[in-house]
């Protein structure tokens, strides 16, 4: 189907979803949307209120949290017009979903790749533990090696630095480094393959596979990543770094491949209680931190906005999609030369509910991109999270992007490779629908 045809698709829905509404309940509709909308700013509210309280508090504001929706459903049923809604509903997601896709080609050009030769001694780390054992299921240190790759893969009786290993392969004559591993792993190597300006590779035995999977790789079957070693191409992109404290060492940076967290998570994986129960842990430090009665009180200055006091800070190396209502879903690219900055800042339930009445927009969160930004906090050290690794870094934390540092080899063809769809702009949906058509109109009168 054309881009014109999906665009019209897109507005058909968009009125038809409105239409159903209309129709079917009149002047009701507004009513049920009046309801719709109470029944989310209520939810919104009974979480931020269970979140930052305990006691009797938590438990009638998790109440809340049920008897909401649920009061909206009944509501809905009660009046015969549940139907309706889940027609609309239904509707509206085909209409965006089909507007996403007439934008498709208006999204920004993948990354560009070179061609390379292949590699001759390529060198290979695997954690045999991570992502529930994925190297020993895919057979990856076998096939590594039947394609000529010297490989390590790492005992989980002992601790090993496996930024040393790196650096005793490339001693040795390694022309490329590759990880099988979690993205603290691959961070760690991908910094010696900078530092020496060779090829890094990524296998996507992780768990979650961040970096992975913004790389276009497959995520289902690591071992497809294996084919950079026979039939790749090389990408440039960028790689984030942490400098701790005063003066600044340059040389001394940190590596991150994804993302840097500051606040609320980066305390609460800290605790020693996070381990053994997660929740338990998260629910009882929430109320504090979110409330700064516990915790460092942040400062983030990301070129000229400064942000105070915010809960949580995210610096990513490139920025994240906005596609999605928490921003958090992919990065477009890793190599457009900036970080990308979150910063969540909720005093209140009302400024929460707008956050997510909103879609993720509102007073609660302010976004930047910067070539640098510097982290500041009343204390002297503060928690970190750097590629899922819990960190404590001296005051003030600053972050900068090192633009085209890392050679990544990845495989010809991959899953990920296809651009994804921008964030709908109902705008541009209503111009392709009707200008491309009167152009084509006039082309045929030609």
């Amino acid at each position: 189907m054309s881009r014109r045809w999906t665009a019209r698709l897109a507005l058909a829905a968009g009125a038809a979803a409105l239409l159903v509404l209309v129709v079917f309940a009149g002047l009701g509709s507004l009513v049920l949307m009046g309801v719709g909308w109470a029944g989310l700013a209520l939810t919104a509210a009974g979480v931020w209120w269970m979140l930052t309280h305990t006691g009797w508090i938590r438990v009638l504001a998790a109440l809340l949290v049920v008897a909401a929706p649920l009061g909206v459903l009944f509501l809905y049923t009660a009046a015969g017009l549940l139907w309706v809604v889940l027609v609309s509903l239904g509707l509206w997601a085909l209409a965006v979903s089909a507007g996403k896709a007439a934008l498709v080609e208006d999204a920004s050009p993948s990354m560009p790749e070179r061609s390379v030769s292949r590699v001759e001694r390529p060198f290979l780390i695997m954690n045999p533990l991570s992502g529930g054992g994925k190297v020993k299921k895919f057979h990856l240190a076998e096939r590594a090696r039947a394609l000529g790759a010297e490989v390590v893969v790492l005992d989980p009786a002992q601790r090993q630095d496996v930024a040393e290993l790196a650096r005793r392969a490339v001693q040795g004559g390694a022309d490329l480094l590759g990880v099988a591993g979690g993205d603290g792993t691959q961070a760690s190597v991908a910094a010696v393959a900078a530092e020496h300006d060779i090829p890094f590779m990524v296998i996507s035995a992780g768990t979650r596979n961040h970096f992975a999977m913004d790389l276009g790789l497959d995520r289902q079957d690591p071992s497809r990543c294996l084919e950079a070693l026979t039939d790749g191409v090389e990408l440039r992109i960028d790689l984030g770094y942490l400098h701790a404290g005063e003066p600044v060492d340059v040389s001394a940076g940190r590596v991150f491949i994804n993302n840097a967290s500051f606040g609320v998570y980066a305390e609460v994986v800290q605790s020693p209680a996070y381990r053994d129960d997660k929740a338990r842990t998260t629910l009882e430090m929430l109320p504090d931190l979110l409330t700064h009665h516990s915790g460092a009180r942040l400062s983030v200055r990301a070129g000229s906005p400064t942000v105070d006091a915010p809960q949580a800070v995210l610096v990513s190396n490139n920025p994240y999609e906005r596609g999605d209502s928490a921003g958090l879903g992919r990065r477009e690219r890793l190599d457009s030369g900036e970080l990308g900055v979150l910063c969540v800042g909720v005093g209140n339930a009302a400024e929460a509910t707008e956050l997510l009445l909103r879609g993720g927009q509102g007073r609660g969160l302010t976004a930047a991109t910067a070539r640098e930004v510097v982290v500041d906090a009343d204390a002297p050290l503060i928690p970190v999270g750097v590629d899922g690794e819990a960190l404590m870094l001296a005051t003030p934390v600053r972050c900068r992007l090192a633009a085209g540092a890392l050679r990544v080899r990845v495989p010809r063809h991959r899953p990920g490779a296809p651009r994804g769809a921008p964030p709908m702009d109902w705008r541009r949906v209503r111009c392709l629908a009707l200008t491309m058509g009167r152009a084509a109109a006039g082309r045929g009168a030609a």
